[in-house]
């Protein structure tokens, strides 16, 4: 019996069906990726399943709970990093923790006693009495994702956890969520960094337009839906060189910007003709989900 699942799944506001009747079902134990532009219905369809948002059609259930009717219920053992931080700028870190166990309704000998753990987990505990405005961006997002786990939850929510960190920050939460996967919780991450998801989700769905286009772990959809190559084309003369080479050589191009991406099978005879070509540059690389992301949801900027 998965431990979160949904069955098509609506949500309109006005005339904007912003969830269009989405199935989902996600085991323990697995990271799931949900993926999208802006405005494709990730944070919408995370407010669903929770029961934070009242559901147009469709039907929830959240650990063996029916949502949003014992949704409540259900949120005792769910742990949630929205897309802000809204720490209390009146406590210190460890003040954080403590009321924050308190919604839960336990004692506060247990909640004290979990406190320990958390702020090692979250490599705080050297700024445990320090105020949330004496610390970095990267210590409120660990703060707030070590928030998460007071109640020991089985089923973590992050709503793009890492946004706004710098590369060494990034990584540390990587490493925190890799560490919560050992021990057995179930996380849903919506994310922007297609590297993020390929290193962390089991499998993942990717969103547009309120519908679920693609599934799968992230090998098979790029297996799926991308050659196995990428050679990327810059430089002055990039659209005479693809008129002239591009249909014979690769399988598929396509232009955004001043770069030409190359898809083919066999990019030998691609990599040879263009090491003659003086005025183009080039990078060959394997395909990736990020390729996947444009492929399906395309290039245009969503606003």
């Amino acid at each position: 019996m998965p431990l979160l699942s949904a069955q098509g799944l609506r949500k309109r506001y006005g005339d904007a069906e912003v969830v269009a009747g989405i199935d989902l079902a996600i085991e323990a134990g697995e990271c799931f990726g949900l993926l999208g532009p802006n405005g494709a219905g990730k944070t919408t369809t995370l407010r669903l399943l929770l029961g934070l948002t009242e559901p147009d059609g469709g039907s929830m259930a959240m650990l063996g709970l029916p949502v949003p009717q014992q949704a409540r219920e259900a949120r005792m053992k769910v742990g949630i990093v929205p897309q802000m931080d809204n720490l209390d700028p009146d406590f210190s870190v460890y003040e954080n923790l403590l009321v924050y166990g308190r919604y839960f309704g336990h004692p506060d000998a247990e909640i004290k006693a979990r406190i320990p753990a958390l702020l090692e987990f979250a490599n705080l505990t050297h700024r445990a009495d320090a105020k949330i405005q004496a610390l970095s961006g990267g210590m409120q997002r660990r703060l707030t994702l070590a928030r998460a786990l007071i109640n020991d939850p089985d089923l973590l929510f992050l709503d793009e956890p890492t946004t706004g960190l710098d590369p060494q920050a990034r990584h540390m939460m990587w490493q925190g969520l890799r560490r919560l996967l050992g021990q057995g919780k179930t996380i849903v991450i919506t994310t922007h960094f297609m590297e993020e998801a390929e290193r962390l989700c089991d499998r993942l769905a990717i969103m547009d337009q309120g519908k679920i286009i693609a599934t799968g772990t992230p090998r098979a959809l790029i297996e799926l839906h991308i050659e196995p190559q990428v050679v990327e084309v810059f430089g002055e003369g990039v659209e005479e060189w693809a008129a002239a080479y591009g249909r014979t050589l690769c399988e598929r191009f396509e232009r955004a910007g001043e770069t030409l991406f190359c898809y083919t099978r066999d990019h030998d005879a691609l990599l040879r003709q263009l090491s003659c070509q003086c005025a183009l540059r080039y990078l060959s690389r394997p395909a990736n989900l990020e390729d996947v992301f444009l492929k399906l949801t395309g290039r245009d900027l969503r606003d």
